[in-house]
Order: structure tokens, then C-alpha cells, then sequence
């Protein structure tokens, strides 16, 4: 069993600390154990619970009223929501509730069931990105078991290649990009994400994969010449340096632009070189992507 902080809760519901302070005070569905310094450690129910609630509070119902309906309401109530946004939010705590319990063959079905529904991209955009962008601060603070994480991204994983291999451009660009992770990164989903859009829309990929040596992608970059380079950054070892990395990028690779997306870019405060550029959401990736099609 998982033991998550308030702050493991307040990120993975939306829902403030204070807030959920207060709900523990006045309502009873949140029972938290104690550390022997007094911090609260919640369970995989009380999680699972919480997500549950906070989706019904944030779509029109009152804590108060939640209080007092029992597990099989709250579900139906759920389920009863209308809006698309409501929807993908569920279904979205649905994968991090089969995550948390090692419920594999649920947590696949889901996102088989909302592939054959949707296409690859917009189960990608509407519910893998969200899930990832909600569990990846959990990865930064190992606050969740390490067996957890490699099992359902690898079942990830497996859905982005197969979208990757399916996928055909009618409308082919003049346009060349190297994919990588710097040396320390091993979190490959971000990236293959970008590989499917990419290609979707006719850039010719170049893709190095995981923890590559700066001087080998160096060497690819010289041989291959692209267009530009992408590498998305989620949780890399504790040796990695970030702002080396930048320094190295601008000094030895000026004339090429760097795309950088991912959760470390979106605390970095410094000074980044000319030929780097952050993509520090969801949108902003999207926003370049298209930018790349008008260009050509």
C-alpha cells in the first residue's frame, strides 16, 4: 500500500491543503494515520476517495451534500456527470485509482476502450497527458512505488508505439527533427508523444531514444544536420544538471533550435540560451506543433 502526503493529495486532486485541513475537520470521509512527528499519511482509498469528491465538488455539488452520500452514490453521481471535461477527469482518476491498486488489466482496458473511441491523439491529449502531468510530481518524490510506475508506463508505452507505427502523413513537411533524453533521463513517454505528432503531421523523425550521451547526440546532429532537436525532461537521476546542459546546448549547437518540454522547464528560472526554447504546457506544445506546419 501507498502512503501519500497532504501534498501528494493537494496535487492529485486540485484540491488545497488547507482545504482538505478542513474538510478532515468537519466531515468524515477523510481519516488520515500519523507519523510519529505528526504528519499525515493517507491511503490508496483515502485517494481514491478524495478524487471522487473533489470531481463532484468542482462540477456543482456541495461537500456537505457528498458527506452524506454513501460509495455507491457518489459513484452513480459521477457517472451522471455530463460534461466532456467531467468525463475525461473521471476517467482520468479511474487510471490513477487502477495504478495505485496494481489493477493492470482495468487500467489497459480503460485506455483501450477510450482508443477505439477516440484515436490515439486525443486519448493521448485528453487523458494519457493529464494522468502522466498528475502522477509525475508522485515520480519526483518517489511517493510512489518504483514497480508501479515501469508497469503502467510500459502499457503506456506500448499504445504510443503502435499509434507511432500506424500513423501516415498525407501531407509530408520539409522538416527534419532529432528526438532524445539527455544522459539520466529514462522517462521515454513524454518523447515518444512528440515522435506521434510529429511524424503525424509529416516531420521526418530522427529518434535517439533514452540517456544519450551529449557527444553522441552531438555526432547524430553533425551527420544528420536537422532542423531542430526536441527532448522532453520528467524525472532525471539526481546527477543530471540541467543548466549545463543548456550551457553546452548554446554554445555548441547555437545554430540549431532546441525544443524543450517537461516538468523540470517548468520551475527553471535562469537565463536560457537564444537557440532554446521551453514548451512549459500542454497547449504551448501544441501551439508549436502547429507552428510548424504554417512555416513550411
Amino acid at each position: 500500500m501507498n502512503a501519500f502526503t497532504i501534498k501528494d493529495l493537494e496535487n492529485l486532486s486540485g484540491i488545497k491543503a488547507h482545504t482538505i485541513r478542513i474538510w478532515e475537520q468537519r466531515y468524515n470521509f477523510l481519516k488520515p494515520q500519523r507519523t510519529e512527528t505528526n504528519i499525515r499519511l493517507y491511503s490508496n482509498e483515502e485517494l481514491r476517495k478524495l478524487l471522487n469528491i473533489a470531481l463532484l465538488n468542482k462540477y456543482g455539488f456541495k461537500i456537505s451534500h457528498i458527506d452524506r452520500m454513501n460509495a455507491n452514490e457518489i459513484n452513480d453521481k459521477i457517472l451522471s456527470l455530463a460534461s466532456i471535461e467531467a468525463q475525461q477527469e473521471r476517467i482520468v482518476n479511474d487510471l490513477i485509482g487502477h495504478m495505485v491498486y496494481l489493477n493492470l488489466e482495468a487500467f489497459e482496458a480503460v485506455l483501450d476502450n477510450y482508443i477505439l473511441a477516440k484515436g490515439i491523439e486525443k486519448s493521448i491529449t485528453q487523458i494519457i497527458f493529464p494522468f502522466l502531468e498528475r502522477i509525475g510530481i508522485l515520480w519526483l518524490t518517489n511517493h510512489v512505488n518504483p514497480a508501479q510506475e515501469h508497469l503502467v508506463t510500459n502499457i503506456i508505452r506500448q499504445k504510443l508505439i503502435v499509434g507511432i507505427e500506424s500513423t501516415h502523413s498525407h501531407l509530408p513537411l520539409n522538416k527534419t527533427a532529432l528526438l532524445f533524453l539527455p544522459e539520466g533521463e529514462y522517462h521515454e513517454l513524454g518523447l515518444l508523444f512528440m515522435y506521434y505528432l510529429l511524424k503525424s503531421r509529416g516531420v521526418k523523425i530522427y529518434y535517439l531514444g533514452a540517456n544519450i550521451p551529449f557527444k553522441d547526440m552531438a555526432y547524430v546532429v553533425n551527420v544528420k544536420r536537422p532542423d531542430f532537436l526536441y527532448t522532453h525532461l520528467t524525472s532525471v537521476t539526481h546527477h543530471f544538471n540541467l543548466e549545463k546542459m543548456l550551457l553546452q546546448l548554446g554554445n555548441e549547437m547555437s545554430d540549431v533550435p532546441v525544443v524543450i518540454s517537461g516538468q523540470l522547464v517548468q520551475q527553471y528560472k535562469k537565463k536560457v540560451p537564444k537557440n532554446v526554447y521551453f514548451k512549459k504546457s500542454l497547449n504551448e506544445v501544441m501551439e508549436y506543433i502547429a507552428s510548424i506546419g504554417k512555416a513550411s
